[in-house]
């Protein structure tokens, strides 16, 4: 049997396209919902109502138990303690429960810490463990056994709320619909450098456009794991925590939705938190963020399309947000499709009308960028001085999203193919405390990760992209450069901050 050899390689210059188009319209379907809760966004900051007449009109107090989860936490746990002990509300009614699951010398430091300010009357308990079993929600599950709040604050040990926090929250569960309160996360270290700048960037993206978007149109939005407050009845309606993904935070939050508990979501009130100052640290947080991301796609997403109780477009909507973390996945592909696909185009001069759809990456991008534009604009103010820093951070964040698309990917993968690994924990640093810069850190991670060498082999391919941009013709080929342009400065910077030295 003789074997034809155009038509196997026009099956798989065929088959190539085909599935770089597939992602790139994945990625421009994420966009229009991010354009949709925009809309959403907008009409929120129009109506926007202030929250002060809730604040201090409490009659009655309820119960409430504040839990610290903790593991090895030696630069931040008496910051911390210091800031939950400062917070005002009846000392009769609270309960602070420090759930240290710590294996170094922070664990003695926090003993110490506890016994002074329980001297002092604050009513704080240092609760451990023996196992680590479950992680986080492991810890909360169990302090969930002795807590006696009917309210339970949860802050990870980088977070520092202001005195106020829970006479700013607690006075919306008059509402009994309500089973969850998450607020804004601030940033305390925002310019310490290009990467804090970049990650603030994105998470402002996610808590004023998207969690605003979802929660103005009634969608499920998730707890973020910390700076919020469960009702207790809620979190033990829904099943309670469960360790099985890395995201409990997001899983909770979906069962809680699903039997009908609703999250509101505050952004008047802002908690100010630490961000990863390192690339492992970001790494790790990256990592654990995506993989649970998959890890509860492949756990809810059944459950949400056969709900009885939701809507369809909030099952749609729900759709995109647990495939949140795919589309590193989806830009990975389409990026190193996109090579081969500039000699396809030489080969097949028939196809290059089709060759046209590759603009969805460019209309995907200008959506992006006008949603993330409004965003800046509320917090930073217009004008245009406001408009070229924000032009600045925009490219900034977008190369630097698309250098981790290959560690993601890998994080992704494993989350949906449902391979399990433990809980990393992001390391803190108190670096305003650490006057004299990082490098003694005993947290840090002094070996060079794999996933940067592998970064530098991508840098390369797709400076081969735009090299073969110049030759694949004799009037060469350059609709594709931006993208590899792009994708070579992603690469390229997220290898030399793995090489870089602390």
């Amino acid at each position: 049997m003789e074997i034809d050899l155009n038509l196997i390689e026009r099956f798989i210059s065929y088959g190539i396209f085909s599935v770089y188009i597939f992602c790139l319209f994945i990625i421009f379907i994420y966009s229009l919902t991010q354009l949709n809760m925009l809309r959403y966004f907008l009409l929120y900051k129009k109506n926007k109502k202030t929250n002060a007449s809730h604040i201090n009109q409490l009659k009655e107090f309820p119960n409430v138990t504040i839990q610290l989860p903790i593991y090895n936490e030696i630069y931040v746990i008496e910051r911390l303690i210091q800031c939950i002990s400062a917070l005002e509300y009846p000392k009769e009614k609270l309960q602070i429960q420090v759930l240290d699951d710590s294996t170094d010398e922070s664990l003695s430091l926090t003993k110490k810490i506890i016994l002074i300010q329980q001297e002092k009357g604050t009513p704080v308990e240092h609760v451990i463990r023996n196992t680590r079993t479950g992680f986080k929600a492991g810890a909360l599950k169990e302090g969930l056994k002795s807590a006696t709040g009917d309210l339970i604050a949860i802050f990870d040990a980088d977070f520092l709320p202001h005195p106020k926090w829970l006479l700013e929250t607690v006075p919306h569960f008059s509402n009994p619909k309500i089973g969850v309160i998450q607020t804004r996360w601030g940033h305390l270290n925002r310019e310490y450098s290009i990467l804090t700048q970049a990650q603030g960037f994105a998470l402002d993206a996610h808590f004023l456009l998207e969690q605003i978007g979802r929660n103005q149109q009634n969608h499920f939005i998730n707890f973020n794991g910390t700076a919020g407050i469960w009702r207790k009845k809620c979190i033990i309606d829904a099943g309670n925590w469960e360790g099985d993904t890395l995201t409990e935070d997001l899983d909770l939050s979906y069962r809680a939705q699903l039997m009908q508990w609703k999250i509101y979501y505050l952004d008047t009130v802002v908690t100010p938190a630490e961000l990863p100052i390192t690339l492992s640290a970001i790494r790790s947080q990256q990592f654990r963020w995506n993989k649970g991301g998959a890890e509860n796609f492949r756990k809810m997403i059944g459950r949400v399309i056969n709900s009885k109780k939701i809507s369809l477009s909030t099952k749609f909507n729900a759709f995109f947000h647990l495939l949140n973390s795919s589309m590193f996945l989806c830009i990975l592909i389409a990026a190193s499709l996109s090579v081969p696909l500039l000699f396809i185009k030489e080969r097949y001069e028939n196809l290059n009308f089709l060759f046209n759809l590759s603009g969805l990456f460019i209309v995907s991008t200008l959506i992006f960028f006008v949603c993330y534009w409004s965003i800046h604009k509320y917090l930073f103010g217009g004008g245009v001085n406001s408009f070229i820093i924000y032009i600045k951070r925009f490219f900034l964040f977008y190369c630097l999203a698309i250098g981790f698309a290959f560690h993601n990917t890998i994080a992704v993968l494993e989350g949906h193919l449902g391979k399990k690994s433990a809980f990393i924990r992001t390391p803190k640093f108190n670096i305003s405390e650490q006057k004299k810069g990082i490098k003694n850190n005993m947290y840090i991670q002094k070996n060079k990760s794999i996933y940067t060498f592998i970064e530098f082999l991508f840098a390369l391919y797709f400076l081969f992209g735009m090299v073969s941009a110049f030759t694949v013709s004799q009037k060469g080929d350059f609709g594709l450069f931006p993208f590899h342009l792009l994708l070579f400065i992603g690469f390229g910077s997220i290898t030399y901050y793995g090489m870089k030295r602390t």
